[in-house]
């Protein structure tokens, strides 16, 4: 996968946020979160616009900096990050047992990334479900060039609310997705209904563990940042996914905290003290550049207003998730398997 560079990145920003309308729309996306005095209900209320507008103002670095597929991955002795990025994904298609020919949901799909790996390494037909409209224009893009775009499509809607019948989908995944969702058990609940009965729906959440004290005001500062750089309207523990799951109706097959089987840590990527040649971008020194970058292409008028704002908060992000994962009170790869249970007979 190529990387966009410095011009893509400066015409990819605000997303389908109008130039002009960018600054604004980053002053109304940092008033949902706490340290700008914004409270949980507010942006669980509002989670689609604050997913919205984040995803229009963050996918172009998320590209510039992750390429295709914006998400964390265990990683072997020697293995470069994309590696385990690729075996991350091929790992969630082995464990719902894709065969060819079988009709299977990415819930959240961000522009598609994931989905194109496993649908050629699975042959079957994907849909990508996200309600970002930047997303599907950059992902019908990426299909076309990957030739996937006649067995692969993306639908724009809330995954709150599918478009779909009910009993559609031989299997489901998410992948660093459903912890936008307002309420996990209702949004699991329409996972569970596009899904035919005995199928599977597994996925990657992102969670704080049990080391997180909530009483502790460091712990509460990194959640905080988290949740500002991510889009995030609350941060659930573990255990909470299960119950919402379980209550949803899903039999859950299995389920672990998969951060601690890797040699290398999930937040190595976020380490800016570290040297890479091949995750260059997130270094201190790439960091540096990019905010370089961004700061004279805002002040060319290349990139609109407001764009240096959500370069801060990304940064805000890298750091919160640092911190997060050092101190292992955040995983990012809380990872399930559930079953929907077969239709009884009358």
């Amino acid at each position: 996968m190529a990387k966009i560079g410095a011009l893509d990145l400066a015409a990819g920003l605000g997303g389908t946020i109008g130039k002009s309308q960018v600054l604004s729309a980053v002053d109304k996306y940092e008033k949902y979160h706490a340290s700008y005095g914004g409270k949980e209900e507010e942006r669980k209320a509002e989670y689609s616009d604050m997913a919205n507008k984040y995803y229009d103002l963050v996918t172009s670095f998320y590209e510039y900096g992750w390429e295709e597929s914006f998400h964390f991955a265990r990683r072997w002795k020697g293995e470069s990050l994309r590696e385990g990025m690729k075996r991350h994904e091929h790992f969630i298609a082995s464990q719902l047992a894709l065969r060819p020919g079988m009709k299977v949901l990415d819930v959240g799909c961000g522009i598609g990334g994931p989905l194109r790996e496993i649908a050629r390494s699975s042959s079957t037909s994907i849909t990508g479900l996200t309600n970002n409209e930047y997303h599907i224009k950059r992902g019908e893009e990426l299909n076309r060039i990957a030739g996937v775009d006649k067995t692969c499509n993306f639908v724009n809607a809330d995954f709150m609310r599918m478009p779909f019948s009910s009993d559609t989908f031989d299997a489901a995944f998410a992948i660093d997705a459903t912890c936008h969702a307002p309420d996990a058990c209702e949004c699991y609940k329409e996972i569970y209904r596009v899904l035919k009965p005995g199928q599977y729906f597994a996925a990657y959440e992102w969670c704080m563990t049990d080391s997180f004290d909530p009483n502790n005001e460091e712990h509460q500062k990194i959640k905080a940042e988290i949740e500002i750089g991510n889009g995030l309207p609350d941060i659930r523990l573990t255990r909470q996914i299960i119950e919402a799951l379980e209550r949803a109706g899903f039999e859950v097959i299995w389920e672990k905290d998969l951060s601690p089987d890797s040699y290398i840590p999930w937040y190595a990527p976020m380490d800016k003290n570290r040297l890479s040649l091949s995750n260059f971008r997130t270094t201190a020194l790439g960091r540096w550049i990019t905010t370089t970058m961004v700061k004279a292409l805002e002040g060319v008028a290349l990139a609109p207003e407001g764009s240096l704002r959500v370069k801060k908060f990304l940064e805000q992000a890298a750091e919160g998730l640092y911190e997060g994962g050092r101190r292992e009170i955040l995983t990012p790869m809380y990872f399930f398997v559930a079953r929907k249970p077969e239709s009884k007979s009358p």
